[in-house]
């Protein structure tokens, strides 16, 4: 347990982060299920707009600091292979 006034405020500057970080994660998560969602579907040209959608929100997982850059251009690269299958 915290016990010096600034491990204090850490502890609770780290409960607000992980909040924000955790609707973060969330709403990336959901943007890659509706693409993933589209690709079950087999209508390319939705698949190819949820995936338009979903490259921001990946991006600014990255820049936010939710995601390794790395992470989120992986997820992006097996994402548009999948999109690009449909045919």
């Amino acid at each position: 347990m915290a016990n010096t006034p600034q491990a204090k405020k850490r502890a609770r500057q780290n409960e607000k982060r992980f909040a924000i970080n955790k609707a973060r994660r969330s709403r990336i998560r959901t943007f890659i299920r509706k693409v993933e969602e589209a690709i079950e579907s087999g209508v390319k040209d939705d698949a190819v707009a949820a995936l338009r959608a979903a490259q921001p929100e990946l991006m600014r997982g990255v820049t936010k600091g939710v995601y390794h850059k790395n992470t989120a251009s992986r997820k992006m690269s097996r994402l548009a292979a999948r999109v690009k299958a449909i045919a």
